[in-house]
């Protein structure tokens, strides 16, 4: 039988409407970093799976964004990956929000090249810091600047934006203070736009969390960092994250609940399937699991409702996790 035009959106109509304005019995808003979201995604898509009438949205904004939206009571979740700012917790206590700081995994800097710079293979802390200080604005525009021995040709440097919380933490990991950095590059909250940016500069840098590499391996050349002169040249893995041989370029990221949110009960089942799930998706996405007494403690301040962030006047470059979670600060 062959439908008119006019049978078939009679037949298909229904499907699309109901689609489309399913009625869920519960709604969990996330926003935030794009460094995070790989894994929280990943999370919200097995979540999903089990909970299909709980509506689960995780969008990108930048770290910044997210608080921004968090903290006027526009989202349930937001996603971290820096701690949150000293001036975000004054707004959140103007504003009346609690929240529950939860460590979901480890990251490291991946510093990535074009697969066709044949020149670079390695990079020092230093170097790295001769390129993005505030200092080299202007000044420092060719890889020879940065090393003799490498030619002369254009330095074009991409990196997170502003509002990212990966953009605070690599400037104050490299320069020695957040925010510190050259403005003479390509920025963006969103880590994809970088992926392609360097991806199709032969003569580009950038920085990224490593789940962006992992995803983009055939687009992309990680470059081992040396984080001194006498150290060797070393990739961000598992296992090099995990021994804080890639300090100061690994990093824990966060979720952070809203208190008033976390009495819902589809969002205390999210929160608890997101920490049993953590460890294993984490590898997946391709960052570093947390170890698990990391994970258990978390658990435990959501349950009992711990709020405030153990990072409060503290920088997560070179910080002790478990410590920082035990109370022994």
């Amino acid at each position: 039988m062959k439908l008119s035009g006019a049978n078939f959106w009679l037949l298909i109509l229904p499907i699309f409407l109901s689609s489309c304005f399913k009625e869920y019995k519960g709604k969990i808003n996330i926003d935030g970093s794009s460094s995070v979201y790989p894994l929280t995604e990943a999370v919200a898509e097995e979540f999903r799976k089990i909970e299909p009438d709980i509506r689960v949205t995780v969008g990108i904004s930048g770290t910044g964004g997210g608080f921004k939206k968090f903290l006027r009571g526009e989202t349930d979740i937001s996603n971290a990956s820096r701690p949150i700012s000293e001036s975000e917790l004054e707004i959140s206590r103007a504003n009346g929000i609690e929240f529950i700081e939860i460590p979901v995994s480890y990251d490291g800097m991946a510093i990535v090249v074009s697969p066709k710079n044949d020149f670079v293979d390695y990079i020092t802390v230093d170097e790295l810091k001769k390129m993005w200080s505030p200092e080299s604005q202007d000044k420092i525009n060719t890889w020879k600047q940065v090393r003799d021995s490498w030619p002369e040709v254009p330095l074009n440097l991409y990196g997170a934006g502003t509002s990212s919380g990966t953009y605070d933490f690599f400037t104050e990991a490299i320069n020695g203070k957040a925010k510190a950095s050259r403005g003479d590059y390509t920025a963006s909250e969103d880590d994809n736009v970088l992926v392609q940016g360097v991806s199709s500069d032969q003569h580009g840098l950038g920085y990224f969390g490593l789940a962006y590499y992992s995803e983009n391996k055939g687009k992309l050349k990680l470059v081992p960092v040396k984080m001194n002169s006498s150290a060797e040249a070393i990739y961000p893995t598992k296992l090099t994250i995990e021994s804080g041989k890639y300090q100061p370029l690994s990093r824990p990221e966060f979720i952070y609940v809203n208190v008033k949110s976390s009495t819902n009960p589809h969002v205390r089942n999210f929160v608890k399937f997101y920490l049993e799930n953590a460890a294993k998706l984490a590898e997946e996405v391709g960052y570093v699991a947390l170890p698990a007494a990391a994970y258990q403690m978390s658990f435990e301040r959501f349950t009992n409702t711990t709020k405030g962030s153990v990072f409060e006047n503290k920088s997560t470059v070179g910080a002790n996790l478990l410590e920082l979670l035990s109370g022994n600060k």
